[in-house]
């Protein structure tokens, strides 16, 4: 039976990262995040954790057979618009992704360097950074760090917003084209984020702090929106702009809200969008 070509098809979004059994970050976040926004969510998962809102108990990484063929299977068939990777637990993790990105010819990659969790464990493995490095920086569109993440890439502490242009500079000297240095982990009374480019061009954002006891996921609920809107052909910078928008309302909807007895999640749908329809 041959199925005739529809007008139109989705807007595509391919996370490939870790699950949170929990539900509050990786894989399960990005999905949130990509129907919130009203795009179609594919998956392929690096890694399972058993993981709570009060921290990690046992990650399982998949093999990287397994997760060549997950992405084999979905990008041969579905195709994706944009690309958001989270936490790659093994060299040999990193490699099967860059691959991915060459042949698939993927443009639009949002490379969040999953690390360490909210709760402080560590969620990558040593030798994995260096590859890390040396195969995802050049391929993605844009790089997204946390202060934690940025100070092991650096080896140095990033602990101030002084700190945060040096940070930058460094972290584009990696190879990145792009990088946004996220200041969340910041103490002080404003959230500042500082988005760098290779061109030079600079792009800062504050804004007021919301108390909450709900942080668990930001980075990945951030980076994932990131990838839609660049998906949705936005300008970078504006891409950040949109998904900054995005997360505090995010976080601000879900900040009165208990979900266990630790860092709990944000309110990812606290203002749905239809799914978004691209003409063929």
């Amino acid at each position: 039976m041959t199925i005739s070509a529809p007008f139109s098809r989705y807007l595509r979004l391919l996370s490939i990262a870790g699950s949170d059994s929990g539900g509050g970050a990786g894989i399960q976040a990005d999905l949130k995040t990509f129907g919130a926004l009203g795009c179609y969510g594919m998956t392929a998962l690096a890694a399972l954790t058993a993981q709570n809102t009060r921290g990690v108990r046992a990650i399982h990484p998949v093999p990287p057979a397994f997760l060549k063929s997950q992405l084999e299977a979905v990008l041969d068939d579905i195709g994706a618009d944009a690309v958001k990777i989270g936490m790659l637990h093994s060299p040999e993790m990193v490699e099967v992704v860059a691959w991915a990105i060459d042949h698939y010819q993927l443009k639009k990659v949002v490379l969040d360097p999953v690390m360490v969790a909210t709760s402080g464990d560590r969620l990558m493995a040593h030798e994995t950074v260096q590859v890390l490095v040396q195969q995802l920086f050049p391929r993605a569109t844009v790089v997204t760090p946390n202060l934690d993440e940025a100070s092991l890439l650096l080896g140095r502490s990033v602990d101030q917003v002084a700190a945060l242009e040096s940070a930058l500079a460094d972290l584009l000297a990696l190879g990145a084209p792009a990088v946004l240095v996220k200041g969340g982990h910041l103490p002080g009374a404003d959230v500042v984020d500082l988005l760098g480019q290779a061109d030079g061009s600079r792009q800062r954002w504050q804004s007021p702090r919301i108390a909450t006891p709900n942080g668990h996921g930001t980075g990945c609920t951030l980076s994932s929106a990131i990838a839609v809107y660049l998906a949705q052909g936005q300008a970078l910078p504006a891409a950040v702009e949109s998904a900054r928008s995005y997360i505090l309302g995010a976080i601000s909807a879900g900040a009165g809200v208990r979900t266990g007895q630790g860092q709990g999640p944000l309110n990812h749908g606290f203002a749905p969008l239809p799914m978004q329809l691209v003409n063929l």
